[in-house]
């Protein structure tokens, strides 16, 4: 049954491009031919990602004009499907860990503030189910596919829903974006966690495949698991936390910078408050420029990538520019001067 209402507006946005810009099967440099638009649910919120692809426009290659697509898309969604994959791992620990029936998981969902069906929360369990499948599955596939590509790069990441939820451990190859193995475990052990690396490395070593290198995030047990299922075998931590962590101090500042900037323009409530029910071209303009400071103050940004006090900053410059532009007119508000600064 189709849909009837309209799908909200995003409330986040992520900017995705590939790490790597090299072509995998034959080294070329690959060109950023095109961006893709997608929209992914998660508990977050709903989510715009803009998806850099790149393709290799070297002729003699069998990866030729193939899109090559970010490396972090397969961490948050499925090919094709609407809803992260923390949703799926929620709807899959509401099911099988609190034995929750799809009515109460439905009505969990909604209230976290996802609009989703019944009939949606069904798929979402079939879609956990099929991730968890995928370590018993003999995938002849998968396989082949992997077997052409001659090596893997590995990714292992856990998503947990809530605290004291299973976690859900997946390892997918960079390289395809194909997931090998999906897991749920109730701790994140060194041992359980180099069981499942030495489950893959299994599987690749039948049909000789090796491991090129691992990616994931600063997390010792993993890092301890991957030293012991994986010896020799390069592994880098992930450049977002790198960033993440290089940028706490700046980060730091810069919130308190936002906070003060905040407190600069506290009043503007007061000035919309007096310029409601009125029809006159002022009232228009004051607010106006109220939308725009509320505006400014709202947009968190993107740490650590874009300092929001910065950001805040620049936007709050221009609109007391503005401002300043409309006195040196001759045509300023008077009831606007308390929101200078």
């Amino acid at each position: 049954m189709a849909k009837k209402t309209p799908r909200p507006e995003p409330s986040l946005t992520q900017d995705l491009s590939p790490l790597r810009t090299d072509c995998p099967h034959c080294g070329r440099l690959t060109w950023a031919d095109y961006t893709s638009r997608r929209t992914v649910a998660t508990l977050a919120g709903l989510t715009r990602l803009n998806l850099t692809v790149r393709r290799c426009h070297n002729p003699d290659c069998h990866a030729h004009l193939r899109p090559l697509r970010p490396e972090a898309e397969g961490r948050l969604a499925l090919p094709r499907h609407e809803f992260g994959l923390d949703v799926v791992a929620l709807a899959g620990a509401l099911r099988y860990r609190e034995h929750k029936s799809v009515p109460e998981i439905h009505q969990a969902l909604r209230g976290r503030g996802l609009a989703v069906s019944q009939r949606t929360v069904t798929n979402l369990i079939d879609r956990y189910d099929e991730l968890l499948a995928v370590a018993l599955a003999d995938d002849a596939r998968l396989k082949r596919l992997l077997a052409e590509q001659g090596r893997v790069v590995l990714a292992i990441d856990g998503l947990q829903p809530d605290v004291g939820h299973e976690v859900l451990w997946v390892i997918r190859d960079c390289i395809c974006g194909e997931i090998l193995l999906a897991k749920s475990l109730l701790s994140a052990r060194q041992q359980d966690l180099a069981a499942l690396l030495g489950e893959v490395k299994a599987r690749l070593d039948e049909i000789r495949v090796p491991v090129a290198g691992i990616v994931s995030d600063g997390q010792h047990s993993i890092r301890k698991a991957v030293a012991k299922a994986l010896p020799g075998v390069p592994h880098q931590l992930c450049q977002f936390h790198y960033l993440r962590e290089a940028a706490k101090p700046i980060y730091e500042s810069d919130r308190n910078a936002k906070k003060r900037l905040k407190k600069e323009v506290r009043g503007v409530r007061k000035i919309e408050r007096a310029a409601e029910g009125r029809d006159d071209p002022e009232a228009e303009v004051i607010l106006g420029y109220c939308s725009a400071v509320r505006s400014a103050i709202t947009d968190d940004g993107r740490p650590p990538l874009q300092a929001s006090g910065l950001k805040l900053r620049e936007r709050l410059t221009a609109v007391s520019a503005s401002l300043g532009r409309v006195a040196e007119k001759g045509g300023y508000p008077p009831n606007c001067r308390s929101s200078r600064g």
